[in-house]
């Protein structure tokens, strides 16, 4: 009778002890396609772009305004990864080990102490692997459905050629954006929600607000994480658009609310320089043959963690325990770490602007400190200098090069709202 009750009893507990399980499975949150996005990932998502955040000292934003931008960076992921998969990009699990020993080389760990770094602060070395794989996927796409498609005429070759006859002209800005992102053929009332969350920034921004936070909690740009910094720019590497604003800007000021195809832009103007003289047509160029150590920078790997790493080579370096080719080879992210970190013969301009002014204050075969350029921190050592002509041909591959990385922040931008709005997108975050 007891053994009855018993079983009774426990038959009873069941359904209930089912109900409660039910209310912790996963719910779904979006779903992108035929694939979803669930809550879990979701708060992974936030809780890694608050570690990062609170590592570069940014203030938080409110969780549900992080949360919604999380989202959102998940939703353009997911359709990227879709169509990554759909056009036969892949990375193979050799590639994919090459790509992990790397970054175990940059933390100066051995792949087992890599690996126990990783579980020690919670993140499973699988995960981590598909994380990896997965940002080697998306800038595989990004090369080829944009960059590879950035047209460049000689027309525009002409008339940049003409503009940049007047180098003393010629000025750097180092500035910080928030692009708030609007669908192709938006309605009246999504523009308009669109260009309220822009005016609130500006708001917020000129009445005090870290600009850092306003971008991690309301830009829809990649470097939203970043503080939407952009770094030093050459005035011909930025849109007209931009370039408009900051002439008439001073250091620190907020611009107003800018229009492009892309969205609703704005802009910090943090530091403005002169950008030094451009050669003169014909005129012999200075010419540089250097080598370089990369150290990127990523969640994994801090601003903090690559210049430490790169200050620890640079004194064995120095001090003649090592040589700057072999530590290249051992420890550069960069395609040229097989070659020694050579770069061979660079022409002015070839470089970005951080990168060219530290290597142009070297001596030769001295080493730099650290120096941060929007790829990362690299060591710098010249092994030579010479002049040379800079030839008509040579003159319109620069040109050329600077427009096209002119045009492709707007590229980019362009193909990823049309992506989003080929796709077939379903947000559920509000159903708790």
């Amino acid at each position: 009778m007891t053994a009855r009750i018993l079983l009774l009893c426990l038959l009873a507990w069941l359904p209930a002890a089912w109900g409660q399980r039910a209310v912790l499975v996963d719910r779904i949150v979006a779903v992108v396609n035929k694939e979803v996005i669930t809550a879990s990932e979701l708060n992974d998502a936030v809780g890694s772009a608050e570690r990062h955040l609170r590592r570069q000292g940014t203030q938080l934003p409110p969780r549900d305004l992080l949360e919604r931008q999380m989202l959102e960076r998940l939703v353009i992921e997911k359709a990227q990864l879709n169509m990554a998969r759909e056009t036969g990009i892949r990375v193979d699990e050799l590639q994919l080990d090459r790509a992990v020993q790397r970054v175990a080389e940059q933390n100066r760990m051995t792949l087992a102490e890599f690996r126990g770094a990783l579980e020690r602060d919670g993140v499973p070395f699988a995960a981590y692997r598909d994380d990896l794989r997965e940002q080697i996927i998306l800038s595989r796409l990004r090369e080829r459905e944009v960059m590879d498609r950035i047209q460049v005429s000689d027309g525009e070759i002409d008339l940049f050629l003409a503009e940049m006859k007047a180098p003393a002209d010629r000025v750097e800005f180092n500035l910080a954006h928030v692009l708030v992102r609007i669908p192709e053929q938006a309605s009246p009332e999504r523009i308009e929600a669109a260009r309220g969350r822009a005016d609130k920034v500006v708001l917020e921004a000129r009445g005090g607000g870290d600009f850092a936070r306003l971008a991690a909690s309301y830009s829809d740009a990649p470097d939203a994480l970043q503080g939407g910094v952009l770094g030093w720019r050459a005035q011909d590497r930025l849109p007209d658009l931009f370039v408009a604003a900051l002439s008439k800007m001073r250091p620190g000021e907020i611009s107003e609310v800018l229009r492009s195809p892309a969205g609703f832009h704005v802009v910090k103007l943090l530091e403005r320089r002169g950008a030094g003289g451009a050669a003169e047509a014909g005129a012999p160029v200075l010419q540089t043959r250097l080598r370089h150590i990369l150290i990127r920078t990523s969640d994994s790997v801090s601003d903090a963690d690559a210049r430490r790493r790169l200050l620890t080579l640079r004194e064995r370096i120095v001090s003649g325990g090592a040589e700057f080719a072999e530590m290249a080879r051992v420890h550069s992210d960069d395609g040229s770490a097989a070659r020694g970190g050579e770069l061979d013969w660079v022409y002015p301009g070839d470089t970005v602007p951080d990168f060219e002014r530290s290597y142009a204050d070297l001596k030769l075969n001295e080493v730099s400190a650290p120096v941060r350029t929007p790829f990362g921190y690299h060591l710098i050592q010249v092994l030579e200098r010479r002049t040379a002509d800079l030839s008509p041909d040579r003159r319109r591959m620069q040109a050329r090069q600077a427009l096209r990385e002119r045009k492709s922040d707007d590229a980019y931008q362009e193909w990823l709202r049309q992506l989003r709005d080929q796709t077939y997108i379903e947000l559920r975050l509000e159903e708790r």
